[in-house]
């Protein structure tokens, strides 16, 4: 039985609800006291994403497109707004933790307010305002994934290490059989996305111009780099061993005294490890894939496997046949950790695959008029590209051409990597 599509404006009320309640969802562990703490200048209390994203719809779709809105508190876009320089000065991102008011309460009864309102005027809004929403959301569900990571890391520096939620029981499985090459397309490859703002397709400006690109003789692994490997990379000196490190590399391993990658000690034993995570301090998984590791180590452990790391081209071609819908990613709110590969070439979930590309603008970028445009273009300076969204990302989000990224030293993230080489 056929059954007419809803209405634009009815199915991007059912994702705005969705969307919005997830990251209600997510917090409601968490005491005043765990969502107002910042353990480090790159992530951000959990209070304050639930804010910020709550001001990002007040400021870009209420305040810019419906006649007669009234703030909810005039004082509130100095302490929310995140990076916008359009929108004018802000509260420093080093001291978010300081605010202890407005309350968590305070917080979740704004974005109630803005909920209503929103969904109230949503009807009546232009085409540019709907398109809002819908950015508003994808924006959202990216937070969500930093809301995580960032109360990861907050939880980690506690001495007691507690867990936000549970952890599933530990169920022993295979080791994956050895790395698969899947033999890449060469020639002309066309790049990206054609960007449609709009309900039933979206992606961000810095996805686009869709283009041509060469790509050579290469192939690229059927999967990631599991905790196992990597425990032998550690095992063979691979972080005492400066020919298999980028000069910037090796000079922050040095500087930093790193020996593992984040989260990870030593056990009692000292004969094997530990990781941290959702679910509190565990032994790794040695079949699960790899995380929170910068790109420096990324580049130094295919230099020392005799590979090295992809191009985001080479990874987008390889991934645009499989489903970005597929693979471990966020669902609901819970524990999410990697898990081991159930068999197959898989793309998409887990963790964020480094790729060997600099984030630059693709030929014919142009970053869009109004305070909107600082959202990707800024950035386009000194960050490499990842690919594929990891167990923290929600379901839906990414696509073959999403490009993530982030600064190659940063590994606080669901961060992993994937093989490739020259044939």
């Amino acid at each position: 039985m056929r059954t007419n599509p809803l209405p634009v404006d009815a199915a991007l009320s059912t994702r705005f609800r969705q969307v919005r309640g997830l990251s209600v969802d997510l917090a409601a562990p968490l005491s005043d006291a765990d969502a107002t703490i910042q353990s480090m200048d790159d992530a951000s209390p959990a209070k304050w994403h639930l804010a910020h994203v709550t001001w990002f719809f007040e400021t870009f779709v209420l305040r810019d497109h419906v006649p007669g809105y009234r703030l909810h508190d005039e004082r509130w876009p100095f302490l929310f707004n995140s990076y916008y320089e359009a929108e004018g000065v802000r509260h420093a991102r080093p001291s978010r933790g300081m605010l202890s008011r407005p309350s968590l309460d305070e917080v979740l009864a704004y974005r109630r307010a803005v909920d209503a309102a929103l969904l109230d005027a949503l009807p009546g809004l232009s085409p540019e305002g709907q398109a809002l929403v819908q950015l508003g959301c994808h924006h959202e569900e990216q937070h969500q994934e930093l809301l995580l990571t960032d109360i990861l890391h907050h939880f980690s520096v506690n001495p007691l290490q507690p867990a936000v939620w549970p952890g599933d029981p530990k169920v022993p499985v295979a080791m994956p059989g050895p790395i698969g090459w899947i033999e890449g397309v060469v020639g002309d490859v066309e790049i990206g996305r054609s960007i449609v703002q709009n309900s039933q397709d979206f992606s961000y400006d810095c996805e686009g111009p869709r283009h041509r690109t060469v790509s050579h003789p290469h192939a690229i692994a059927d999967r990631t780099v599991t905790n196992g490997e990597w425990a032998a990379f550690i095992a063979d000196g691979g972080y005492r061993t400066p020919t298999h490190w980028l000069s910037d590399g090796w000079a922050w391993v040095q500087a930093q005294g790193i020996e593992a990658p984040l989260y990870w000690q030593r056990d009692g034993n000292g004969e094997g490890w530990t990781r941290f995570g959702l679910d509190g301090r565990r032994p790794i998984d040695p079949a699960a894939p790899v995380t929170h590791i910068s790109f420096f180590e990324a580049d130094a452990y295919a230099s020392w496997a005799g590979a090295r790391l992809p191009t985001e081209f080479e990874w987008e071609a390889a991934a645009a046949a499989h489903d970005p819908a597929g693979g471990n990613q966020l669902d609901s709110a819970g524990a999410v950790e990697p898990r081991p590969s159930t068999g197959g070439p898989a793309f998409f979930g887990d963790v964020w695959e480094w790729t060997g590309s600099s984030y630059r603008p693709y030929p014919g970028f142009r970053a869009a008029e109004g305070a909107v445009g600082e959202y990707n273009g800024k950035f386009m300076s000194g960050q490499f590209v990842l690919r594929g969204g990891s167990c923290a990302t929600p379901r839906g989000h990414a696509r073959a051409s999403y490009r993530n990224f982030f600064y190659p030293h940063q590994r606080w993230q669901f961060t992993g990597l994937r093989l490739a080489k020259d044939l």
